[in-house]
Order: structure tokens, then sequence, then C-alpha cells
């Protein structure tokens, strides 16, 4: 059985392979031990504490084998993003050179520097070892998050952002990244990937440019990635878009890649989900059933093949499955069709 949970501290050694798994372009994840242990520090303090509104909190989840006890993947949400340290984007918009004297009209995309999304709820550290990318696990990765989000709304934003992983090569080199570097910057794509990723962003304001970036300037193997993602990640926002997340322009500073975003209760999964009542039984069935717990810091989330009828106020699970979800009979379990 396959078990989304809060991180903890024992899962140190695991996030840490995980960030050499990940890759170049995987900002939320640097190769820095001092800086992954924050992040394990940050998000257990983040369950434990009292919020009524999105803060600074940030939730980081792993995905676990209940049979071995491997961790073999992450995800995670940030509470509100922007507000201590700048949030960038550039947003993708067109300027418009017209001349009634030369009838001349031309229309020309222009790239613009950002912080249009402060505020708002992010989606991040989305990352599942090649040998489980099948099944379910990676929705469950993805999804449970939104389960998450619908049980304790008042921690989140009313609009929930994704940024997808842009184009780069194998040695992590990427084209729109290299037209910068060759125009403003003197640092390579891994190295300003990973100066974000530990938190020093100020060379940010520094050395963009402050003036809108005509498109039509850039190189053409720049042109050709603005707003594409990485082969990885095309089934992540392929995902995002089944759940009513959509791309309105803005992208990553460094590679391109898109941001979608949606509105939370436009989100199919916190539309969907409902709750019952949990009794103890056999229950084995064909359709594929996310479940939840409501719990904080005890969260649970799982995919299991159910009986399930939606007009139903009971939902019955096997005890072993009530065990792993940290439930009991007449506890509530969230639950949705996935």
């Amino acid at each position: 059985m396959m078990i989304l949970r809060p991180i903890q501290q024992c899962d140190y050694p695991a996030l840490l392979k995980i960030a050499h798994e990940s890759g170049h372009g995987f900002t939320s994840l640097p190769n820095n031990e001092a800086l992954l242990q924050k992040k394990i520090d940050h998000s257990i303090s983040s369950f434990a504490k009292s919020a009524s509104h999105p803060g600074d909190e940030g939730y980081l989840f792993v995905l676990e084998d209940s049979e071995t006890g491997e961790v073999v993947g992450t995800s995670a949400i940030e509470a509100a993003v922007g507000l201590d340290d700048a949030f960038y984007h550039y947003h993708l918009s067109k300027a418009i050179h017209s001349s009634r004297t030369l009838n001349v009209y031309k229309a020309v995309d222009i790239l613009t520097l950002c912080n249009d999304y402060t505020g708002a709820t992010e989606l991040c550290t989305l990352f599942l070892k090649d040998g489980y990318r099948k099944n379910n696990n990676g929705k469950l990765l993805s999804k449970a998050r939104f389960m998450f989000i619908k049980q304790h709304q008042e921690r989140f934003a009313d609009t929930v952002i994704a940024e997808m992983r842009g184009v780069s090569n194998e040695q992590g080199n990427s084209p729109f990244w290299q037209w910068l570097e060759e125009h403003f910057f003197s640092m390579d794509f891994p190295t300003a990937d990973y100066l974000t990723g530990i938190g020093q962003k100020v060379f940010i304001a520094e050395l963009m440019p402050k003036y809108p970036i005509y498109v039509n300037l850039l190189s053409k193997e720049a042109q050709a990635v603005i707003g594409k993602v990485h082969d990885n990640t095309r089934p992540a926002i392929e995902l995002l878009k089944s759940e009513g997340f959509t791309f309105n322009g803005y992208v990553d500073i460094f590679d391109a890649g898109p941001t979608v975003e949606a509105k939370v209760d436009n989100i199919a999964t916190i539309r969907n989900a409902k709750n019952f009542t949990v009794k103890i039984g056999n229950n084995s069935g064909e359709t594929a059933v996310m479940l939840a717990n409501e719990k904080l810091n005890d969260f649970r989330a799982t995919v299991a093949q159910l009986n399930f009828d939606e007009s139903s106020a009971e939902l019955t699970l096997p005890q072993a499955m009530a065990e792993a979800l940290h439930l009991q009979a007449g506890d509530i379990v969230t639950a949705t069709r996935i």
C-alpha cells in the first residue's frame, strides 16, 4: 500500500537521495544538506502550528511504500509565496506597433518581469522515483494535496499555482537561460538555479533586465521553449490541466517553463471529494478511490480499489487500510474517484 504522509526527521536520508536524483531544474529541492534539513524542520513546525490564514508555512509530504518502508517520492504545498522573498515571473503579453499613415500593424510578444503571484498558494516539490511511476502513484502524490487543502482551506489562498519545469538538456543547460546569460549574466543555469533554491535571490533583482524583453530578439532556441515543459514534466502538467489548472502567460525566469493556476473552488478534486463515515469490514472492488483522513500533522492518504457508492453516507474500509490511514470506525474519511 502506498501512503502519503507529512515528512518526519527520520526521512532525511531519503530526502537527500531524492535531491540527488531530481537533477537540475528542480529548484525546490537543491542538493544542499543544511537546506534540506531546514526544509524538514520548517515543514514539521508548519504542520504543528495553529493557522487561520495562509502565511509562511510549507507542508512537505512523502510517499511511502508501506510494505518496504521506503520513501519513493515527495510533494509539497507552500501556503503563500513571496511574503518574505520576492517571487518572480515573466509575464508573456503583447505590444502593438502600428502606424495608420504607413498602414502598418504588428503585434509583438514581450516578457515583463513581475511579482503578480505574491500571496498565492504554490504546489511544488513533486518527484517520484522511476520504478514507482506506475499505477496511481503519481496521481496520489499530486492530487492528495488537494484533499489536504480542502480539509484545511483556511490555511491556503484562493489562488493555487504550480511552476512546471522548463526545457533543459541532460547537462542542465536551458536554451532560454543561455540567451539571458549571454546578455545579462555571467553565470550558468545550474548555478543560478541552485542559488535560487537555497534562497539567494537578490541577484535576480540586481541583474535581470528591468524593461520588457522583446521575444523576437531572443535566439530561435530560446523562443522555442517559452511556455514549454521538460519531457519528464508532461504527465504532471496534464494531470493539473485535468484538475482545472490553466496557463495564463506566466513563465519561469530561468527556463521559461509555464506556471499554471486555478481558483481553489474550481479544482476538480476539491469539488468532487466527499466526506464519509468509516465502517470497518471487507471491501474490494474495481473503482480507484483516493482516501484521506481529516487530520493535520497526522494526515494520511492512499488510493485503493473499492466498491464505492458516492450517494452513501458511509464507506467501508478493511481494517489494515483504516489503520494505515489512522482511522477507526465512526471517523470521517474524505474520498473521491481518481
